[in-house]
C-alpha cells in the first residue's frame, strides 16, 4: 500500500495533530518505512508458532488474597457530610 501525502494530512487532522507540509513530508517517509517492514513481516511463514503474551517465559508472583488492614469505614464516614447505609451520599450532577 503506498501512503501519499494527503493520507498522512487527513491521518493528522484525525488525531486532532496541527502539521505543516514540511513536517507530514517527514512522517510519511517514516510511515512508509513503518509499512514496510510490516509488509516485510508478513511474508514471513508463521505457521505452527505460538502466540504470545510476553516474549520471556516468566510467571507473575502473587501475593495471598489476605486482608492486611482493618475496616476503618466508620471512621471515614464520620467525617463525610452526608451518609445512608453505609455509603456515601453526592449531589446529583446529571439530570
Amino acid at each position: 500500500m503506498a501512503l501519499e501525502h494527503a493520507d498522512v494530512l487527513r491521518a493528522a487532522h484525525l488525531a486532532r495533530l496541527g502539521l505543516n507540509d514540511d513536517e507530514a513530508a517527514h512522517y510519511l517517509d517514516d510511515l512508509g518505512r513503518i509499512l514496510a517492514m510490516v509488509d516485510q513481516l508478513q511474508t514471513l511463514d508463521t505457521e505452527g508458532v505460538a502466540p504470545l503474551a510476553h516474549p520471556l517465559e516468566t510467571t507473575q508472583r502473587l501475593r495471598a488474597d489476605e486482608v492486611t488492614e482493618p475496616d476503618r469505614r466508620e471512621t471515614f464516614q464520620r467525617c463525610a457530610p452526608a451518609v445512608e447505609q453505609g455509603l456515601y451520599l453526592v449531589p446529583r450532577v446529571v439530570e
